[in-house]
């Protein structure tokens, strides 16, 4: 099993980690009540997903 040898610096590690940072939550418009949600999953607002009330909410 091969070792290294040398220490990598931290210039090196921090290029690898790159892309280890967590990408900001996209965000669709509800095509029901207009509100932000996230895609493919049910409004947490009004309970539509594809067209039809999936989950009931209650009214405020």
């Amino acid at each position: 099993m091969p070792n290294p040898k040398r220490r990598h610096s931290k210039t090196r590690t921090a290029k690898r980690r790159t892309h280890d940072a967590l990408k900001p939550v996209g965000l669709a418009e509800c095509p029901h009540c207009h509100e932000p949600k996230q895609p493919h999953r049910v409004c947490t607002n009004c309970g539509y997903y594809g067209g039809r009330q999936v989950r009931a909410v209650d009214e405020k």
